[in-house]
């Protein structure tokens, strides 16, 4: 296994209620199995993953122990719990391997009944004033998308109310708002403010209360507009949230759960018992990104994922094979992941 380190810029950073994203910095790992090479992406993201620092030792770790093909050495060393980005970025890397090994584009290789060309996609809009809000709803409604995620919470409840009817004005009713408070509220605000938002006919709030808040997500449910948790899957295991009936929805991101396999496994787990399951990135570079497109493509009827997120880097890693048009992004259909570890340059 080989280790390499990159940065790599946004356009223009990402406003949330949790703080701004202005750059991702992460590492490619390389792993040889069954005579192939594979290639995978470690992204830590504060807040969400362990520190870049720890990443990597943990990765160092891996390499070590996974030396001359002993995957399973390799994974042992990393605990998902604590090092979810690193634990991804071995196993990315080595389904690629065992994918390209056996032929098989990744979302075939986690069920080979599979066949899917493209995956729905939301298109994500970051904290600004009503107008500014408007007219990014309304370009993203232009180049096709019909489903919008909002990122709210860091404003007054009032002021994130009048700029979800400054987007309903410009888009019309036709597109799906979905609202992403990233834990900014508390109790009695995410109340007001998911009664106030079903005015707009908005499909659900992504994490409206704090992460570790299981019973009073579980009290918001059943009103007029559905309950999705993110951040809690990184701080609680997914058995908690079903157990607490804390969801309507899980958004999962493959890097804060350990892998595209455990993303995969989590996502069977949520449909079995009634929940939606989102696939999402933590603004990935192309490799973790094209991975979670196969996560979703494996996923039989998924609903709008986050995966188009290619725009908000100023650079990559690599070409993408996984472009986004009107609304849908490209599924691989080349084996593995879909890229040539030889083109992924940090």
């Amino acid at each position: 296994m080989t280790l390499d380190a990159f940065s790599l810029s946004l356009r223009s950073p990402l406003s949330t209620a949790a703080g701004d994203i202005d750059r991702r910095d992460g590492f490619v790992v390389r792993y040889d199995h069954r005579g192939v090479t594979g290639v995978g992406e470690a992204t830590p993201l504060a807040g969400w993953t362990e520190p870049s620092e720890e990443c990597e030792r943990a990765l160092d770790r891996a390499l070590t122990a996974g030396a001359g093909d002993d995957h399973t050495a390799g994974m042992l060393a990393l605990d998902g719990d604590e090092t979810p980005a690193a634990r991804h970025g071995f196993a990315s890397a080595l389904l690629d391997a065992d994918a390209r090994a056996d032929g098989l584009p990744l979302y075939r290789w986690f069920d080979d009944e599979r066949r899917c060309e493209s995956v729905p996609v939301n298109a994500t809009v970051g904290d600004a004033d009503a107008a500014a809000t408007a007219e990014a709803a309304s370009e993203a409604v232009a180049d096709g998308f019909d489903c919008l995620k909002l990122k709210v919470g860091a404003r007054p409840v009032e002021a994130d109310v009048e700029r979800m009817r400054a987007v309903r004005a410009a888009v019309g009713d036709g597109p799906t708002l979905r609202l992403d408070a990233n834990g900014g509220w508390g109790r009695d605000a995410a109340r007001r403010a998911m009664d106030a938002m079903a005015e707009f006919d908005v499909a659900y709030v992504e994490q409206p209360l704090p992460a570790a808040d299981l019973a009073g997500l579980a009290d918001l449910r059943g009103g007029p507009v559905d309950v999705a948790v993110d951040e809690t899957l990184a701080r609680a295991p997914m058995a908690d949230v079903l157990d607490a009936s804390a969801a309507d929805v899980v958004v999962l991101k493959p890097m804060v759960v350990g892998g595209p396999g455990n993303a995969y496994t989590l996502a069977r787990r949520a449909r079995e018992r009634g929940l939606d399951a989102v696939v999402t990135t933590t603004v990935d570079a192309v490799v973790a990104r094209t991975a979670a497109v196969h996560v979703a493509a494996a996923l039989p009827d998924v609903a709008p994922c986050g995966l188009a997120t290619a725009g908000l880097l100023g650079e990559d890693l690599g070409p993408d094979p996984a472009p986004v048009a009107d609304g849908r992004i490209t599924v691989p259909q080349d084996p593995g992941i879909g890229i040539d570890p030889a083109e992924v340059t940090p």
